[in-house]
């Protein structure tokens, strides 16, 4: 049963369509609820099954429906994203031939469904590190029954029309279904929360930086820091937060340094870096955690922050506020399991290198991946057994280091695994050329940025040398993007076959366990402790499930550490 969810004047309208799209003979017709009546609508549906199979809802975005049925208490188990998926669609390169990806690509401004731009992926980034940065939140509209079934049958059309050549059409079919079930994970952690002890935060703020200071005055201990680089520095009125003040300062003490950055300051034995370090190492946490942020993101002991599924262009999600994918090391230990509960952190160990095997199917990286730490079975095969040598190539090879120790490792990886380091050299070079990559799924790189396809109509010899520089660094991030990307959909099959197993967990009165957090390669449940053992078998299981998914029976091993504990900061 599929239904289409809109929102309409007296409140939502409701309509059951085919899988294609088309209202059903049946009931040709919407259905009209009111805002009060939708829970109880939603979930009297939800419990009706056909086929064995709950419906699956069909709306313009899971964060505008969800959220709610949540706080009225009514879970939803299947669901398609209207606007996560037309990104997909729009843009893969398996659904390039059809009508849907032309007309996107062609202009998405007179879309009826969608706003400008709404459907495009974010602009492609100057740099490689642009790859972890999240974009800002688009405008949005209402979207009427009609509009959203008319998109609905349209996504679908498109992917009728992929190709079956390499499975495409069943792969991109698999990544939409992992991503609406992303967004639906996300709004349920973001309901559930990180179980947080805000007594613990408030310890670890005093005892880092000294007791609650008054509003708008520096803590004790950096108060006492300042003072002591104002007398260091023979600046009596110094503020070190003023990044143009603190240069001044260190530049009159001939202290040569371009940036505050800590490597560079390192580089000098002037008395006055250590404290300086240790201020701006209080300062970022006093910043970032400290009681402000605390008083606005924790309450009822859980801190609630707003996940954003696909929020990076590989695919990785990113957050809205609250900093959730940046919980730093000096406060983990705020986040505790309740009594009677555990926390469970596992991660999959060295997921990208070995989705790197996987993708390039180097039967030789295989091998060595078997053991539990892959660097060693690389090094043991290629370095004389050197691990820190072999994870500096390795990750040279998948982020394009060119230079230095990674560089020079670099002829011995690729003659001792020619097909690993030949698949990401052939996206680099795809990449530079202007071309497209595409994850395992079916998630395709944004094309060429303007300054891109500018710096290659150049005519002198330094705007050529300009626009090589600006190819290689695209080739950077296609490089890195094939390999992250395909990483991002293999933590999505993750993310989804866990959520289904510990709610197969709960239904069979194993307890309630709860998804709390994921970040990337790491996920974070919360269960009583009787059902430990039951979430490590589903995680673990979980893992080996998204391999099937993505590559089928390859003899490469996805391996998942998990930490049994009481707060975050034991983990790891």
């Amino acid at each position: 049963m599929y239904l289409l969810l809109a929102a309409h004047p007296s409140g939502a309208a409701l309509q059951e369509v085919t899988q294609a799209g088309q209202p059903v003979p049946a009931a040709p017709e919407p259905r009209i609820i009111g805002a009060g009546e939708l829970p109880a609508v939603v979930r009297g549906l939800e419990q009706r099954r056909r086929d064995g199979l709950p419906p699956r809802w069909i709306w313009h975005r899971t964060q505008d429906w969800y959220p709610g049925l949540l706080a009225a208490g009514v879970e939803l188990e299947r669901c398609y994203d209207l606007s996560l998926c037309g990104s997909i669609l729009a843009f893969s390169q398996f659904a390039g031939r059809t009508g849907y990806a032309r007309n996107a690509d062609r202009s998405t401004v007179e879309d009826p469904l969608l706003p400008p731009k709404a459907l495009q992926p974010p602009p492609p980034p100057a740099e490689q590190a642009a790859l972890f940065e999240a974009p800002s939140p688009g405008p949005g509209r209402r979207h009427t029954l009609e509009e959203l079934r008319a998109e609905y049958a349209a996504q679908q059309t498109a992917l009728a029309a992929v190709s079956q050549e390499e499975n495409q059409r069943s792969r991109l079919q698999l990544l939409l279904a992992a991503e609406s079930a992303a967004a639906i994970i996300a709004a349920e952690m973001q309901h559930a929360g990180v179980p947080w002890r805000e007594d613990l935060h408030e310890q670890i703020l005093a005892d880092h930086l000294g007791p609650r200071p008054a509003l708008g005055h520096r803590p004790a201990k950096l108060e006492a820091l300042n003072q002591e680089l104002r007398g260091l520095l023979n600046s009596p009125t110094l503020n070190p937060d003023s990044p143009q003040e603190l240069m001044r300062a260190l530049h009159r003490n001939g202290i040569e340094v371009k940036s505050t950055r800590k490597w560079e300051l390192r580089e000098s034995s002037h008395p006055a870096i250590e404290p300086l370090l240790a201020y701006k190492q209080l300062s970022r946490l006093h910043t970032a955690n400290g009681w402000s942020w605390l008083d606005a993101w924790v309450a009822g002991g859980r801190f609630r922050p707003e996940y954003v599924v696909g929020g990076v262009v590989s695919g990785r999600w990113a957050s809205r506020g609250g900093g959730a994918l940046q919980i730093p090391r000096q406060i983990r230990g705020a986040v505790h399991a309740n009594p009677g509960c555990k926390l469970i952190v596992a991660d999959a160990s060295q997921l990208e290198p070995r989705v790197l095997v996987a993708l390039a199917r180097d039967s030789s990286m295989a091998e060595a991946a078997r053991d539990q730490d892959l660097y060693a079975g690389i090094a043991a095969t290629g370095f004389g057994g050197d691990r820190a040598k072999a994870k500096t190539a390795l990750l040279g090879a998948m982020y394009g280091a060119t230079s230095g120790e990674a560089g020079r490792l670099m002829p011995q990886l690729a003659r001792t695994y020619p097909r690993a380091v030949e698949f990401v050299e052939q996206a680099a070079r795809t990449g530079e050329a202007g071309g497209t990559v595409t994850t395992r799924l079916g998630r395709s790189s944004p094309p060429p940025s303007e300054r891109w396809s500018q710096s290659q109509r150049s005519t002198t010899a330094e705007e050529q040398r300009r626009a090589e520089s600006i190819a290689r660094a695209r080739g950077r991030f296609t490089r890195n993007f094939v390999v992250q990307g395909s990483a991002a959909d293999w933590a999505a099959c993750w993310l989804a076959e866990l959520r289904r197993q510990l709610r197969t967990l709960r239904e069979e009165g194993g307890g309630r366990a709860e998804l709390v957090f994921f970040l990337h390669d790491e996920v974070m449940v919360h269960a009583p402790v009787e059902a430990v053992d039951a979430c490590i078998k589903a995680i673990e299981d979980a893992a080996s499930t998204a391999k099937e998914l993505l590559f089928g029976p390859i003899p490469v091993e996805f391996p998942v550490s998990v930490a049994v504990v009481d707060s975050y900061d034991q983990a790891k």
